[in-house]
């Protein structure tokens, strides 16, 4: 299939990348969906509100940071939807051989 900036891609991992920067760019990709975004900036605004504690050291406050969600994982048989701008096509051909491509 052919990537042209402007479409509506779904992608099904059907293998896993043997190394580490392949896993790194499909969670990247996978992070990209709105649906994750909506999510992922929820999580962040409550761990900013309610979750980090802030305690007082050497009469300075320090922040001990939650550690963030992740919503997105990296497995055969995992889909997600994008819309195909020109800045990720060539992170998509890097881990092409690992997707399967429909339009959506």
């Amino acid at each position: 299939m052919d990537l042209a900036p402007s479409t509506t891609v779904t992608f099904t991992i059907t293998s896993l990348p043997k190394n580490e920067a392949g896993r790194k760019t499909l969670n990247r990709l996978m992070k990209m969906q709105p649906k994750i975004q909506k999510g992922l900036a929820m999580l962040s605004r409550r761990r900013r509100q309610k979750e980090n504690i802030a305690t007082s050291r050497a009469g300075r406050i320090w922040i001990n940071r939650k550690r963030p969600t992740q919503l997105t994982r990296v497995e055969v048989g995992e889909t997600f939807t994008l819309r195909v701008s020109p800045h990720i096509i060539p992170d998509i051909k890097s881990v092409a051989a690992y997707l399967d491509m429909k339009a959506a």
